[in-house]
């Protein structure tokens, strides 16, 4: 008989993880990338090279550059920054962390209590939602178009907090490749966002992770570029544009916020191994490898969206994404994806349900997050295919699957 641990427990655990059996034949969850684009072999090299050079270092906590983390990383991504967003940032203003779900810890830490309220896009990172609500925090969705957020909507919803004696303590927001809908919001929007915050005293929290991942390459300034005073705190990650399994991303911002999350980063600094590796890698082929992951994607988005139109149909309302690896898809209202998600799981496909990305559930309870990173373009045809199977036989939604229509054009 085994010792029995519940009596130890603190309350108000979540329920225990289940053993990992595997990934489904058919992934559309979470944000895995495209395995063969994982340059391994110039990980091997760009290893071997920093590790003879510099190995020794591993003997001391942060590599002889402090806690910040690795001084070449950060100089890397403060050139890396003004090339691509625009960014003036000062390499001591960079925090190396765990991946951007730690960057979002620091800052929670360092900003909320129980009780505060923020400001957040109607459909956001699932992850991002959960830490409100294990916080506490009071969260308001801001309104959503095809450009990010809606400032009229914004503004109102400032000045009803106003009103009430509220102030948020931060706005968070995905203004490049917003996660899940995968729209762009123009500079003169984040001029306008900007503003808004400035006349509310409220600062911005730029959650920019997948902005290397523009179809076409192109990006508008990073909020924080246009940013004058120091109002912007801003997060990026490797994740993405590199490998997910590395768990590197940063912090930037002013040195007053950057300092109090490091005061509040318990865990004596992120992995350094990885740090090494990443800049001597990226630092002689990451444009490179960008162009490339831009080019998969694109390709691998074009064959979702082709798939999700000769399968479901006009039942299957979406946006072309601007970049990165998701597309938001919205079913009929009778279709609750919460429930396709359990059903489809059985037969090997995983999706992610729109109420769990979304700010008010309800109004995601007949989306889906899909993502089309990591399956091969074979996959993601039968896997679309086999899915639309499912949703006609559990909701009748499309009123006929691609697959029925094929086998009866064919006399099956």
């Amino acid at each position: 008989m085994t010792f029995d641990y519940s009596p130890h427990l603190r309350a108000g655990l979540p329920p225990a993880a289940a053993h990992w059996s595997g990934f489904p034949r058919y992934n559309f969850v979470g944000g895995h990338n495209d395995a063969d684009a994982v340059p391994v072999d110039a990980f091997i090299d760009a290893s071997r090279q920093v590790l003879a050079r510099e190995g020794q270092n591993l003997s001391t906590y942060g590599l002889a550059s402090g806690p910040l983390g690795y001084l070449p990383l950060r100089e890397f991504l403060a050139s890396s920054l003004k090339n691509r967003t625009g960014m003036v940032q000062d390499p001591d203003n960079i925090l190396i962390v765990s991946g951007s779900l730690q960057a979002l810890d620091l800052v929670n830490a360092v900003f909320l209590e129980p009780g505060d309220t923020v400001i957040c896009e109607e459909a956001t990172y699932q992850g991002t939602l959960q830490r409100f609500e294990r916080l506490g925090v009071n969260y308001v969705a801001a309104p959503l178009d095809g450009e990010g957020i809606r400032m009229d909507a914004l503004g109102q919803i400032l000045e009803d907090l106003k009103r009430s004696g509220t102030t948020p303590k931060y706005i968070y927001t995905i203004p490049t490749v917003q996660n899940p809908t995968g729209s762009v919001m123009p500079e003169s929007r984040r001029l306008v966002l900007l503003q808004l915050a400035r006349s509310y005293g409220v600062p911005i929290f730029e959650d920019d992770c997948y902005a290397d991942l523009t179809f076409d390459g192109s990006r508008p300034k990073a909020i924080r570029a246009l940013d004058d005073r120091g109002q912007v705190i801003y997060c990026g990650s490797f994740s993405k544009t590199i490998a997910p399994a590395l768990r590197v991303g940063y912090l930037a911002g002013e040195w007053d916020v950057i300092s109090r999350a490091l005061a509040v980063k318990y865990d004596a600094g992120s992995g350094a191994l990885e740090q090494m590796m990443l800049a001597e890698y990226c630092t002689m082929h990451f444009d490179d490898h960008v162009t490339k992951m831009q080019n998969v994607l694109s390709e691998k988005c074009d064959t979702i969206m082709e798939a999700l139109n000769a399968e479901f149909g006009t039942a299957a309302e979406f946006t072309a994404p601007q970049g990165g690896i998701f597309i938001w898809v919205t079913l009929p209202d009778s279709v609750n994806t919460s429930r396709l998600a359990q059903t489809a799981i059985e037969e090997g496909v995983a999706l992610n349900p729109g109420a769990e990305w979304s700010a008010d559930p309800e109004s995601g309870r007949h989306r889906m997050r899909l993502c089309f990173g990591s399956p091969a373009k074979t996959e993601i045809r039968e896997g679309v295919a086999l899915l639309a199977d499912i949703c006609h036989r559990e909701t009748g939604v499309p009123s006929r699957s691609g697959n029925v229509n094929r086998d009866q054009e064919s006399g099956d």
